[in-house]
């Protein structure tokens, strides 16, 4: 173990010793409408990441009545802890968990390890985690979406808008965070719905392997976009805030590429004025959903160690028709395509090695299914 590391940890937890010995215990009534109390944990993006942990976010001030602008429960009945990297994920659940919350939530399935040893340690303590249904334990619910399926649309979307445009041979890019079978939802979701309209078209993918690094992904939008790439979709946290930054660039000196938003509609964070957006369509990923039903669950004593899946048919995941430049005729065919999927008469797939085995299916990409 390097010497940097244990000095994080070490660090770590003194934070945790101090901090829990003058931390004042939440209150499950303290909210004016007796709603519990929470503590969700975020990767070093935070909730201002504009995508996946800004939707788990805006579920916990849904819940409580709050919204982005007036936080008025936030350090009473609910809070946010922001790790700056993995040497802190436990240290962060041991401080929550001796506070003595009555839910403590986790989002995204870098936290899975970190979060099963502790939770395995507080068999009392209420857990949830966003983006694993991995192995049981009483006390942590376990919530996952079918990217797969928003992502299809999404893919759809953008192929429909390459042949309303007359783009020649259009070519598509994917830009991912980091490599796990949750993110491979995303991409091979996305490929399947761009190959259901345009069965030729060339797909390229590269994983930035962070969530956090803008300036990465912006250099290689750049460069995908100047080798004539059309859209470029990012399920990468903010990471894929640098592809949508590319893309307004270029769109704004009069160049036909589009981005593609993922989990919060990202519309007008690609707003390059008034009027015009980057951002194509964005493939919704209802995180908040999750977050709001396992409140509720703790709140009225429902809550158990169960996985639930948000799909399609349920409005966990979908698109974002917030773009005008998205056609009726587009949407129209799009809502099809949805209706489909629901039904069951369109599969699709969920893991690299299943979508390989599809006639076509590209063979060259770096999608990992563990």
């Amino acid at each position: 173990m390097k010497v940097t590391h244990i000095i994080l940890v070490i660090l770590g937890i003194i934070s945790v010793i101090l901090l829990t010995s003058c931390e004042k215990k939440p209150d499950s009534s303290i909210s004016e409408d007796g709603k519990i109390s929470m503590r969700l944990l975020t990767d070093a993006t935070g909730v201002d990441d504009k995508s996946f942990n800004a939707a788990a976010w805006r579920g916990v001030l849904q819940y409580y009545g709050d919204t982005w602008d007036n936080q008025a429960n936030r350090g009473k009945a609910y809070d946010v802890i922001t790790a700056e990297s993995e040497d802190m994920y436990i240290p962060n659940l041991m401080l929550a968990t001796d506070a003595g919350y009555d839910l403590i939530a986790v989002t995204g399935f870098t936290w899975e390890n970190a979060l099963m040893q502790v939770a395995k340690e507080n068999p009392s303590q209420k857990y949830m985690i966003v983006d694993i249904t991995g192995g049981f334990s009483p006390n942590v619910m376990q919530a996952a979406y079918s990217e797969h399926e928003g992502s299809y649309l999404a893919g759809a979307a953008a192929a429909l808008k390459a042949k309303e445009d007359n783009i020649a041979n259009p070519r598509f890019g994917f830009i991912g965070g980091m490599k796990g079978a949750v993110i491979t939802k995303f991409e091979i979701g996305y490929v399947q719905g761009i190959l259901s309209v345009l069965p030729d078209a060339y797909v390229e993918d590269y994983y930035v392997d962070s969530w956090g690094d803008a300036a990465k992904a912006k250099t290689r939008a750049k460069s995908w976009y100047d080798s004539g790439i059309y859209a470029i979709f990012s399920a990468a946290g903010s990471s894929g805030n640098g592809t949508i930054a590319q893309a307004k660039e270029y769109r704004e000196a009069g160049m036909n590429v589009w981005a593609i938003g993922v989990d919060s509609d990202q519309y007008e964070d690609g707003l390059y004025n008034d009027t015009d957006s980057a951002v194509l369509t964005t493939m919704l990923k209802l995180v908040e959903n999750s977050m709001t039903y396992a409140l509720k669950s703790v709140e009225d004593g429902s809550f158990k160690g169960e996985k639930i899946i948000f799909d399609l048919a349920g409005g966990g995941v979908g698109y974002s028709a917030a773009n005008k430049d998205l056609s009726e005729n587009i949407i129209s065919e799009l809502e099809e395509i949805k209706e489909k999927i629901i039904s069951g008469e369109i599969i699709v797939a969920a893991t690299y090695a299943d979508a390989k085995l599809l006639p076509g299916f590209p063979q060259h990409l770096n999608a990992a299914d563990d």
